[in-house]
C-alpha cells in the first residue's frame, strides 16, 4: 500500500510541476505577447502622429504662400491705386484746361 501512495504522490507531484511549469509558460507567451502589443501601438501612434504632423507641416506652407501671395497683391493693388488717381488727376487737369480754351 505504501508503494501505491508513494506512486500516487510522485504522480500528483509530477502534475503539479507540469502544470507550474505550462503556467510560467503561458505567463512568459502572454507578457511577451503584451510587449509586442505595447510595441506595435507605439508603432502606430508613432505613425499617425508623422502622417499629421506632415499634413500640417504641408498646411503650414501653404498657408505661408498665401499670406506671401496676398501681401504681394496687395501691394500690386496699391500700386494700381496710386496709378488711377495719378491718371485721373491728370484727366481732371487736361478737362480743367480744355475747358478754358473752349469758353
Amino acid at each position: 500500500m505504501e508503494a501505491a501512495g508513494g506512486q500516487l504522490e510522485a504522480a500528483l507531484l509530477h502534475i503539479m510541476q507540469r502544470h507550474h511549469h505550462q503556467s510560467l509558460h503561458q505567463r512568459n507567451k502572454t507578457e511577451r505577447a503584451k510587449v509586442d502589443a505595447v510595441k506595435s501601438a507605439a508603432r502606430v501612434a508613432d505613425l499617425l502622429v508623422a502622417t499629421v504632423d506632415g499634413g500640417v507641416q504641408e498646411l503650414y506652407i501653404n498657408e505661408r504662400r498665401i499670406e506671401f501671395e496676398a501681401r504681394a497683391l496687395l501691394a500690386t493693388i496699391a500700386r494700381y491705386k496710386k496709378q488711377t488717381d495719378q491718371w485721373l488727376a491728370a484727366t481732371n487737369a487736361i478737362n480743367s484746361v480744355l475747358k478754358l480754351l473752349i469758353y
